[in-house]
C-alpha cells in the first residue's frame, strides 16, 4: 500500500546510499538542486547505521542498489543505459546489474518449473543446467527437450519477486511525490508518471505469458528482416512464471574479440543493429526496448539474434511520424521544420516563439554536425535537445521515454562495434524512406481508408442519432443549455458522410487500379 509508512523504506534507502558511499555519486550524477540534496541527506545521514552494508567489492552505486532489492536493481539497469543522464562513469558502474547478479539455486528453479508446468522436470528436459544468466527479476537455464533433443533456454522468475517488487515500487511513488514537493522545477519531468511507466513495464515482466506474447508478435513483425532472427517460442513449456525459447547460439554482442574470431564484419553489424531498431520503431511501432549487449548475439551465419522480450516499446502512428520528422529535420539541418513539428504536436506551448525555438535548435544541431564522425552522437543530441525544450517549457513525453532510452542504448551497442560510425549517415536512409511513405500520397490514401472504415462502422447508428437529436430538440422539457444540438449532430453526420463518400471513392479507385 502507498502511504506515509513508506517513509521508513525511503529512510532505509537513504541510509544504504550513505553507508555504501553512493549518496554523493547519485546526487552528483543527477545534478540534484540544493533543496533535494538537503532532503536526501536528512533521510540518510542520521540513520546511516540502519543501511544495508552490501558487497564491499562492488562500486558504491551498484553495491547500494544490489543491497536494496529487485526494483532498485531494475531501476539501476535502466539508468545504466542512460549515460546522457547519469554520466559515463555511473552508467559503467551500473552495467554489471544487467545480467551478472547472484543466482538462486537450480533446485529452486526446478521446483518452480514443475509447479508452473505441472510435470516433473526430468520428464520434460533431459538436461537442465545451472543458471547461465541472472538478472533482477529472473534467471535463465540451458536445457534439452526430452522429446526432441533440442537445446532451449528456460527463463524462471525469482521466488517471491512479486511481493518484493511491490514493496519497493510503493516507496518509489512516495519518493516521486516528495521530489515534486521539494523540487518544483522537476515537475515538468512528471516524476509520478515516470514511476507509473516504470511500474507498468516491470509488472509486464512479472508475467512471462506477456513476454511470450511479445516475443511471438515481434517475431511475426520481423520475419522478413534480413540478417535478423529471434529464438522460437515453445508455448507448451511456458506459463506465468516460466518461459521457454529455442537456444540462441553465437558470439555475445559485447565480445568484440569473439566476433572478430568468428570472422564477422563489425562495421556491417554496427550499421545493421541501428537500422533494424529504427525500422522496428518507425515501420512497426513495436520495438525491443532493452537492446543492450547482454540481450544480443551474432549467430554463426552473421545474423543478429535478439532475446529477452520483457521490455517492449510501442508508439502509435502519429507519434512515429512526429519522431521521424524531428530526426529527418535534423538530418537535413532544417531547424525551422523541427521547431514547427514540436509546436504542431503540442510538445512546446503555443505561446512560445517558433523562430526563437528554431534558433535554439540550430545551436543544438550545428556543433554536433561539425564534429568528426566518431563524435556525432544521438545521445548527445537528445541531451542537448532536452536542455533546450526545458527552457521552452516542454514537459516530459512519457510515451517517448522508452524510445529515446533505447535509441541511446542501441547507439552505444553500434559504437562498441564501430567507434568511427557516423550515426546520421546510417539512420538517414531508414528515416527518409519512412517519411516518404508516411507523408506522401500513399500515406494519404491509407489515412482515407482508415477514416472510411471508422465511418462505416457508425453507419447503421446514424439514423438513430438523427432521430434522437430531433426528439431532444422538440421536447419542451429539454434543458435550454444545449442550443443547436440538432444542428451540430446533423453537421457532424453530413461531414462524416462526406468524408466517408470521399474515402469510399478513393477505395474504389484503388481497387480498380489493382484489378
Amino acid at each position: 500500500m502507498r502511504g506515509p509508512h513508506n517513509i521508513w523504506r525511503l529512510i532505509r534507502t537513504g541510509a544504504t546510499l550513505e553507508r555504501t558511499g553512493a549518496m554523493n555519486v547519485v546526487l552528483d550524477a543527477f545534478e540534484a538542486p540544493p533543496t533535494l540534496r538537503f532532503v536526501a541527506r536528512t533521510l540518510g545521514l542520521p540513520f546511516k547505521w540502519l543501511g544495508y552494508k552490501g558487497d564491499p567489492a562492488m562500486p558504491p552505486a551498484t553495491r547500494a542498489l544490489t543491497a536494496l532489492g529487485p526494483a532498485y536493481i531494475k531501476f539501476g539497469q535502466i539508468l545504466s543505459t542512460r549515460p546522457d543522464v547519469v554520466g559515463d562513469e555511473l552508467a559503467l558502474q551500473l552495467r554489471v546489474l544487467q545480467d551478472k547478479l547472484p543466482p538462486f539455486s537450480v533446485q529452486e528453479a526446478k521446483e518452480e518449473v514443475q509447479r508452473e508446468l505441472g510435470m516433473p522436470v526430468d520428464q520434460m528436459f533431459s538436461e537442465f543446467s545451472e543458471p547461465v544468466a541472472a538478472a533482477s527479476i529472473a534467471q535463465v537455464h540451458k536445457a534439452t527437450l526430452a522429446s526432441t533433443g533440442e537445446a532451449v533456454a528456460v527463463k524462471v522468475l525469482r521466488p517471491g519477486i512479486e511481493k518484493a517488487f511491490r514493496k519497493d515500487v510503493d516507496a518509489f511513488y512516495l519518493a516521486a511525490r516528495m521530489v515534486e514537493i521539494f523540487s518544483p522545477g522537476s515537475r515538468r519531468l512528471r516524476p509520478m508518471e515516470v514511476i507509473e511507466h516504470f511500474d507498468g513495464v516491470v509488472r509486464g515482466e512479472l508475467d512471462l505469458r506477456l513476454e511470450s506474447s511479445a516475443a511471438s508478435e515481434f517475431a511475426a513483425n520481423t520475419k522478413d528482416d534480413a540478417g535478423f532472427q529471434l529464438p522460437q517460442m515453445k508455448w507448451e513449456y511456458s506459463a506465468r512464471r516460466v518461459m521457454t525459447l529455442g537456444w540462441a547460439d553465437g558470439a555475445p554482442m559485447g565480445d568484440n574479440d569473439a566476433i572478430d574470431a568468428a570472422g564477422h564484419d563489425r562495421v556491417a553489424l554496427s550499421e545493421r543493429v541501428l537500422q533494424l531498431f529504427l525500422n522496428h520503431a518507425l515501420r512497426d511501432g513495436y520495438f525491443h526496448a532493452d537492446m543492450h549487449q547482454g540481450n544480443l548475439k551474432v549467430a554463426p551465419n552473421g545474423d543478429i539474434v535478439a532475446y529477452d522480450f520483457g521490455i517492449m516499446g510501442h508508439i502509435d502512428e502519429y507519434t512515429r511520424r512526429v519522431y521521424a520528422e524531428i530526426l529527418f529535420g535534423f538530418i537535413r539541418k532544417d531547424y525551422k521544420r523541427v521547431a514547427e513539428v514540436h509546436f504542431e504536436a503540442g510538445y512546446v506551448p503555443a505561446d512560445k516563439d517558433v523562430d526563437e525555438f528554431a534558433r535554439a535548435l540550430r545551436a543544438v544541431g550545428e556543433p554536433i554536425f561539425g564534429m568528426d564522425a566518431n563524435h556525432i552522437s544521438m545521445g548527445r543530441l537528445l541531451n542537448y535537445l532536452f536542455e533546450v525544450t526545458e527552457r521552452f517549457g516542454m514537459e516530459t513525453r512519457t510515451e517517448l521515454i522508452l524510445l529515446q532510452r533505447t535509441m541511446v542504448v542501441v547507439e552505444g551497442v553500434a559504437r562498441s562495434l564501430n567507434p568511427q560510425m557516423n550515426i546520421w549517415q546510417v539512420a538517414a536512409p531508414i528515416v527518409t524512406d519512412y517519411i516518404s511513405k508516411s507523408i506522401g500520397p500513399k500515406a494519404v490514401l491509407n489515412d482515407l481508408t482508415k477514416t472510411a472504415r471508422v465511418v462505416a462502422r457508425f453507419g447503421p447508428r446514424l439514423p438513430g442519432m438523427v432521430e434522437a437529436a430531433l426528439v431532444r430538440q422538440s421536447n419542451p422539457a429539454e434543458p435550454a443549455s444545449k442550443p443547436g444540438l440538432m444542428e451540430r449532430v446533423l453537421l457532424a453526420i453530413v461531414f462524416g458522410i462526406a468524408i466517408g463518400a470521399g474515402a469510399t471513392l478513393t477505395l474504389v479507385l484503388v481497387d480498380l487500379t489493382f484489378l
